[in-house]
């Protein structure tokens, strides 16, 4: 759909990508009313209600309609797999189809940024701009805003097997912790979540839609950005499609791409900005040198460990009849709560793989519930699934276009498990997962290992079994990395090194990769990548 109004000919700015970052964008920076702001997004409005119905990701992932339907390559360290690998494809981006939960990562994260050579991005610098958006269920305090356009609520139901986990674990020195987002999230607790009453709330409910009623803010819908227009050193614009037909849109002060770590890098290539090898080999016109782009993939892989469980209540049992699927039907349409208000993980833990470590490098989802995989029927018995993903993974890799072609997705290589101390996280982890489940006040559970399986003994056994059961967390970041160095694509302004006119805002300008969920520190990019703008100008 293209929103109707009067605005037409030339902008200031051009956002491309309605998603997680753009929405934010095209918020703070149409305040000003004299600014013109054009946001082009691929997909369509977030108007569909799997969207809003958090359990509705589970029919947003794989779906057309609101998602990419993309692939990572073939993993050598996942036994030759290719992952799916959901991007959204919607209003509100990837904000539209995640697990909603709200967590920033360590302070340490920012801080490390900053000894990267990247000035204004340290813990104390960031703060205020995760406040700003913030509207927190706890009210305002000095580490949290209130009244901001995000909303962060508590969850809507509670699970006894998880009040379990949780002691079980604090036999084993997890202690529980009232706040993951107060910048050390060690500890345990339920997550908190990105909703508001029970109903998904993302970043074009939050920011967007309140700025579609001001009348300097044009919003197209189903707009494929083809490439965007250098002339000289400067980008003045974007050459895109909407709906067969093909348009040039002029920017006046900048184009800002924020369309993800997968199609930003994808962009750039498209429009001559990258490595010189990768464009010639795709026939493109070399128009600016940046060796990064594309470069620095980063994710987290998450080990899916299940255990079937006695004396609990589970998703599995309660959804595996037609009475059940009533109850909880009716739950959800009459109080939105219940196991359809359900983030995808509700519990969560943060410790550490090796005690020498300053900071947790473990991140735990822990669920009540479990299926082969994400998407499949939960299995017929009561069980659980205890998650557990590297949060500083040393396993980079790439992602590059592997055509010129802009309807094929790029070549996504992830390389995962590829780097030893990898591998070495990965048995510690499903290790202390076995050593958490014989915890005494587990006991009356009787936890039975069935993913990867007890028999799974030795370490080379168990390293194979992980590369089966392992999958992605679906946190791409760092393809145009923000730095001072020569495999940099952005500077600490975020403006693209070397050209004028263009900056990237997203998760793709991260260095390294934050030790939590990567959503809300998304938002915070964008926040202050729009202070940074309007100063510029």
């Amino acid at each position: 759909m293209t929103i109707p109004t009067p605005l037409e000919g030339d902008y200031d700015y051009i956002i491309v990508g309605a998603g997680t970052a753009g929405c934010v964008l095209a918020n703070r920076l149409t305040e000003d009313p004299k600014t013109r702001v054009l946001l082009l997004e691929a997909g369509k409005s977030d108007n569909y209600h799997w969207v809003h119905i958090p359990v509705g990701y589970l029919y947003c992932i794989g779906n057309p309609r609101t998602d990419w339907m993309m692939k990572t390559a073939n993993e050598s360290g996942l036994n030759g797999r290719a992952l799916v690998y959901p991007r959204g494809k919607v209003l509100g981006g990837c904000s539209s189809v995640n697990g909603m939960i709200y967590m920033r990562g360590q302070a340490a994260d920012y801080d490390h940024w900053r000894q990267l050579g990247n000035a204004g991005w340290s813990w104390d610098d960031v703060l205020p701009y995760f406040r700003k958006s913030e509207d927190h269920h706890a009210g305002e305090n000095a580490l949290h805003g209130a009244g901001g356009e995000w909303k962060v609520s508590k969850q809507r139901l509670g699970w006894e097997i998880l009040e379990a986990v949780q002691e079980g674990a604090r036999e084993f020195g997890i202690a529980p912790r009232a706040d993951f987002n107060d910048g050390n999230n060690e500890g345990s607790g339920l997550f908190e979540v990105n909703q508001k009453g029970g109903v998904r709330w993302n970043t074009s409910k939050a920011f967007l839609r309140p700025a579609m009623k001001r009348p300097n803010l044009r919003v197209i819908t189903e707009a494929h950005t083809d490439h965007v227009v250098l002339e000289g050193t400067r980008v003045t614009g974007v050459h895109f499609t909407h709906r067969g037909q093909k348009t040039l849109a002029k920017a006046s002060a900048e184009v800002l791409l924020a369309a993800g770590a997968i199609n930003s890098p994808k962009i750039l290539e498209l429009s001559g900005i990258g490595r010189v090898d990768v464009l010639k080999e795709h026939g493109i016109d070399v128009q600016h040198m940046s060796a990064g782009v594309g470069e620095n993939l980063q994710d987290h892989l998450q080990i899916r460990t299940v255990f079937k469980v006695k004396n609990a209540k589970t998703l599995n049992t309660m959804a595996n009849s037609i009475i059940g699927k009533a109850r909880i039907g009716l739950q959800y349409m009459f109080t939105q709560s219940g196991p359809m208000s359900m983030a995808p993980s509700q519990f969560g833990m943060f410790t550490k793989s090796d005690p020498a470590m300053a900071t947790p490098d473990l991140e735990y989802h822990v669920q009540p519930l479990s299926t082969d995989k994400l998407g499949d029927p939960l299995h017929p018995y009561p069980a659980i699934t205890v998650s557990v993903c590297n949060l500083r993974p040393e396993s980079v890799g790439s992602c590059h276009i592997s055509t010129s072609d802009r309807q094929v997705q790029p070549d996504i290589q992830l390389n995962y498990l590829s780097a030893a101390k990898d591998r070495q996280v990965a048995l510690t982890s499903v290790k202390q997962v076995r050593e958490i489940m014989t915890a005494t006040a587990l006991a009356p559970h009787a936890p039975e290992e069935m993913l990867p399986g007890a028999e799974v003994e030795s370490d080379d056994a168990l390293l194979s079994a992980i590369g089966d059961i392992a999958t992605t967390i679906f946190h791409p970041v760092g393809t145009c990395k923000m730095g001072t160095d020569d495999a940099a694509v952005v500077g600490p302004d975020l403006r693209v090194r070397g050209l004028e006119g263009l900056r990237v805002v997203d998760a793709s300008i991260m260095p390294k990769i934050v030790s939590g969920n990567t959503a809300s520190p998304v938002i915070m990019i964008a926040e202050k990548a729009a202070d940074l703008i309007r100063e510029a100008h």
